[in-house]
């Protein structure tokens, strides 16, 4: 008999990327949803707090990352202006 897999639970995390360094500084943040990586500090200390107010706004809906919606995702998305004009 085979063993049996586990079965994996769904993960899901916010990836901010930032790519107007240059100064070379290492930035690197984790969080609870969310990793963050690169950018200058003014553009990492942005990403770092859309990423809190994100979670901020899942917590007062009552729900995590993995069990909001795609609509529900842009609407919170929207509502911090996390996304691009």
């Amino acid at each position: 008999m085979k063993p049996r897999k586990k079965a994996r639970s769904k993960k899901a995390v916010l990836l901010g990327l930032g790519l107007d360094n240059k100064d070379h500084h290492k930035r690197l943040t984790q969080g609870e949803n969310f990793l963050l990586v690169g950018g200058s500090e003014e553009t990492h200390d942005h990403m770092t707090e859309k990423a809190i107010k994100f979670n901020e706004k899942l917590k007062q809906r009552g729900k995590t990352l993995e069990q909001v919606s795609k609509d529900e995702f842009l609407d919170i998305a929207h509502d911090i202006d996390m996304l691009p004009e």
